[in-house]
């Protein structure tokens, strides 16, 4: 049982844009791909809403999923997202055989 998870990240002043390309720069993306359990982790900009980032993230049970949100990447996100100043909006969808 997959899980897909769509986190839309907003803020202000092209900040979403910023937090996503930190992602990207410091390796903290690659890394969370990295964890066992992680199918997909991508950063999406919406055409029509440049204050925006969709990140669809992946895992291949809930399992996985828990223990990525007790690692070390989760604090270094949330970090992140306090210093642009980021809210969310989080979408999880359940794959069913």
């Amino acid at each position: 049982m997959a899980l897909t998870i769509n986190i839309y990240y907003t803020g202000k002043d092209g900040a979403t844009q910023k937090f996503a390309e930190e992602m990207r720069s410091s390796g903290l993306a690659d890394r969370i791909r990295a964890e066992k359990g992680n199918l997909r982790y991508e950063y999406f900009l919406p055409m029509d809403d440049p204050e925006t980032v969709l990140l669809i993230d992946e895992w291949e049970s809930e399992e996985a999923l828990d223990l990525h949100h007790k690692s070390p990447e989760m604090k270094e996100i949330a970090a992140l997202r306090e210093k642009y100043h980021l809210k969310m909006k989080v979408q999880k969808f359940i794959k069913t055989e």
